[in-house]
């Protein structure tokens, strides 16, 4: 059985704007395993990006236990959860925030130059079928194409885990298949754990496993036993 990479017990998360609590999570249980790629479904509001969020270290819990395998989580200053995000945890955006002046290989350079044990920009772009646009500027690329290269810039520091929050939502179905194609390729290459955000039902798919939100808890999860490849999906 793969090892246990993500636990997440009982986590809440309240946000407190004057006299109005707005409950965003509320006592979520998850395990995330290595190797694995989970998709999370819901509506907007619905608790998926907090709980990512957390599990990435950019937020905290209110309460509960969330652990990146031996590290807890949970109530970690920020000097420690930028070591964590630097060295395990890549990210993928909707929106790109690539460099305009810097080409796709500089982009992905940027990552390199601080990880501890970085793959070549050209090894990273070539994973997500990109080696022939590596010295092109972000303006002359297609919107999938730059996600891409945020993809290739997220796991050139080979992160033991990679987190996408609706990384298609901004994207027309068929280059958002090139982009699932992308995610695929590096939980399948690099046994990457991989969570991938989305509203698009079809996306599920591709998951080893499928998480539904619902009003700050996870409904219920299904195991997928006979996963496509995103061009077998009729979006």
């Amino acid at each position: 059985m793969a090892a246990v990479v993500f636990k997440a017990e009982d986590v809440t998360k309240t946000y407190v704007t004057g006299d109005v609590a707005v409950h965003a999570l509320r006592g979520v249980d998850l395990e995330l395993f290595e190797g694995e790629l989970a998709v999370m479904l819901g509506p907007s509001g619905s608790g998926k990006s907090t709980l990512l969020n957390i599990l990435g270290g950019i937020d905290t819990a209110t309460s509960g236990s969330a652990r990146f395998k031996d590290l807890d989580l949970t109530g970690q200053d920020e000097r420690t959860l930028t070591f964590y995000r630097r060295n395990h945890v890549g990210f993928v955006f909707q929106f790109y925030n690539l460099i305009p002046s810097l080409t796709a290989l500089e982009n992905v350079a940027l990552v390199t130059e601080i990880a501890r044990d970085p793959m070549s920009p050209a090894e990273a772009l070539e994973l997500v079928a990109l080696s022939d646009r590596a010295n092109h500027f972000p303006a002359q690329l297609s919107g999938g194409e730059q996600q891409r290269v945020a993809i290739a810039r997220a796991i050139a520091k080979r992160p033991e885990v990679l987190l996408c929050d609706e990384p298609t939502g901004a994207l027309d179905s068929k280059t958002g298949v090139l982009v699932l194609d992308a995610l695929m390729s590096v939980n399948r290459e690099l046994s990457t754990t991989t969570a991938i955000i989305t509203h698009n039902a079809e996306t599920r798919k591709i998951a080893h496993r499928v998480f539904y939100f619902h009003d700050g808890r996870i409904a219920r999860c299904e195991t997928n036993e006979t996963r496509l490849e995103p061009r077998e999906i009729v979006w």
